[in-house]
């Protein structure tokens, strides 16, 4: 019983950022809608250039601190070692002021080269918008890895929700603002609207934080006797340890992403195709298919956020049934979530699409052929918390490095050979993210000899999830039919689908229904099921 508790407290805790997720990416599809049709696939473009740039700079500067943050005080405070827990986060402050600030500064006075570099010299006003951006999330990477590592996700999902919403006010009012003057200035205003949201979410964490400081340093005094100190410098190479390796495999995808930006507009140059065609291309990539994609994907991020502390203190106390619990319960709540949301994305890709950019509807056929992506990337994220938090970091790295290669030789071959332009993009992303999925589960079933329940675990949502995608095509074509609205339809389609989805699960004995109620709204879930007869009550 106390086994399962644990398993339900990582799924509780995973389903607070998956709930913040959901609410994050609603968010985000709220105001790219508005965004999208003011500055057009161009302005998206340009966008999407300089927030590739500032994310590889993000991920070199603190991306891997808030992992290894979370995972340290973690480990600390399962032996009550507060003191020592605390002087981690006080470390990691430090570390990410100077990193973070390097980097604000690298972006800003060195925007117009890079710019220039990639061949896209409109892109320096987003640039340098973004700079400042650096240092803030920086710093606010460290306080949420410090309340994760403590086990509770509330405080990073309540900045992210508040961090979301200040960038989509400000990103669609500072972009109306600057539109008049060209789209390279109404691209410049969306990504100011990003520093602007990290430094509300930044403003909540530390109104949390220095209140909670007195009952922190007060539980400190209290179990000082219990613990040994530990130096600066030690916990600055136990942390650097950490992160270093996350860095350096977070920054291998985010240098695959940089070559790709430049493989689609020299591989579209080379074939003659125009500058702004280019340009509009990347847009739809990256503005469509790339922000429709990673709503699903977010979620097993959230999951991955919360299993990497839970995973490390059951290895510190040496819980094995409990961390095989842990291991299968994130592998099958991973596989509920992806594999409907990358059906449904298939099947509703051009519907979705109408509904959301009625004129500028261009790149369904994105979304059919890399929808599949959601699975791997999905399985792929999961897995390699999951590596993490057993200590294994460099593994996840080696695998990320492998598949890169693969990725580039596939845009070699379906962008420049065969000419599919940003199809070919998608295609050898499949390839990449499949492949770091298959290698990534290899080597936590090799690290952990732990037994998964493959049927349970990936043959039952795979089964469901495809007789939904049939009841979703068909109550799609019913409802237009009948209303002749599009948007009616997609989103009657998914409700319905929703449900027809879990009774499925149920009927095949996939998920129990303690299960469903772990889920983002749950309980209602199962309720609405109940009310209209998809479940006995």
């Amino acid at each position: 019983m106390a086994e399962k508790n644990k398993g339900s407290t990582l799924a509780k805790q995973g389903a607070i950022l998956a709930i913040a997720a959901l609410i994050v990416r609603f968010i985000g599809f709220v105001y790219r809608v508005p965004l999208t049709r003011m500055i057009g696939d161009d302005g998206n473009g340009l966008y999407s250039t300089a927030y590739q740039i500032y994310t590889f700079f993000f991920i070199l500067s603190s991306a891997g601190i808030p992992i290894a943050v979370s995972k340290m005080v973690a480990e600390k405070i399962a032996l009550k070692q507060y003191g020592n827990a605390h002087k981690i986060f006080q470390v990691a402050i430090i570390l990410c002021s100077i990193t973070g600030g390097v980097a604000s500064l690298i972006l800003w006075f060195g925007g117009s080269w890079i710019s220039q570099w990639l061949k896209s010299p409109r892109s320096v006003y987003s640039l340098q918008m973004l700079a400042p951006t650096l240092f803030i999330v920086a710093i606010m990477g460290a306080l949420r890895g410090y309340f994760q590592g403590m086990n509770t996700m509330v405080p990073t999902a309540v900045s992210q929700i508040i961090e979301q919403l200040f960038n989509a006010i400000s990103s669609v009012l500072l972009a109306s603002w600057l539109m008049p003057r060209g789209v390279e200035y109404g691209a410049a205003g969306g990504t100011l609207g990003t520093g602007i949201g990290a430094l509300g979410g930044l403003f909540f964490l530390l109104l949390l934080y220095l209140p909670a400081r007195p009952k922190f340093m007060r539980r400190i005094k209290k179990f000082a006797h219990q613990e040994a100190k530990i130096s600066f410098s030690t916990i600055l190479y136990d942390m650097l340890h950490l992160a270093l390796p996350i860095i350096v495999g977070t920054a291998i995808l985010s240098v695959t992403n940089l070559i790709d930006l430049s493989m689609v507009h020299r591989g579209l140059s080379f074939l003659r195709y125009e500058e702004k065609r280019i340009a509009q291309l990347y847009g739809i990539l990256t503005g469509k298919y790339v922000v429709l994609t990673t709503l699903p994907i977010s979620l097993a991020t959230a999951l991955a956020t919360a299993a990497v502390p839970s995973i490390s203190a059951s290895v510190v106390r040496a819980e094995k049934e409990a961390l095989e619990n842990k291991i299968n319960l994130a592998l099958r709540f991973t596989m509920l979530l992806a594999t409907p949301a990358a059906i449904g994305l298939m099947v509703l890709a051009d519907p979705v699409l109408m509904m959301l950019f009625p004129n500028q509807a261009e790149g369904g056929l994105l979304l059919k052929i890399g929808s599949i992506s959601i699975v791997f990337f999905a399985l792929a994220q999961i897995s390699t918390a999951l590596l993490q938090g057993l200590g294994k970091v460099y593994v996840p790295v080696k695998n990320s490095l492998f598949s890169s290669i693969l990725k580039i030789l596939g845009n070699l071959v379906f962008i420049y050979l065969f000419d599919l332009n940003v199809v070919g993009a998608v295609i050898s992303t499949n390839l990449f993210a499949l492949m770091v999925c298959v290698l990534d589960l290899r080597d936590v079933i090799k690290e952990t000899n732990i037994p998964l329940n493959y049927g349970f675990i990936f043959v039952k949502p795979v089964i469901a999830s495809s007789i939904m995608g049939i009841f979703c095509f068909v109550f799609y074509k019913i409802m237009l039919w009948g209303t002749h609205q599009n948007t009616f339809a997609t989103v009657g389609s998914i409700i319905l689908s929703v449900l027809v989805y879990f009774s499925i699960l149920l009927g095949i004995q996939g998920i129990t229904k303690e299960e469903i109620e772990m889920f983002p709204l749950g309980k209602k879930i199962l309720m609405s099921m109940e009310k209209r007869g998809f479940l006995k009550v």
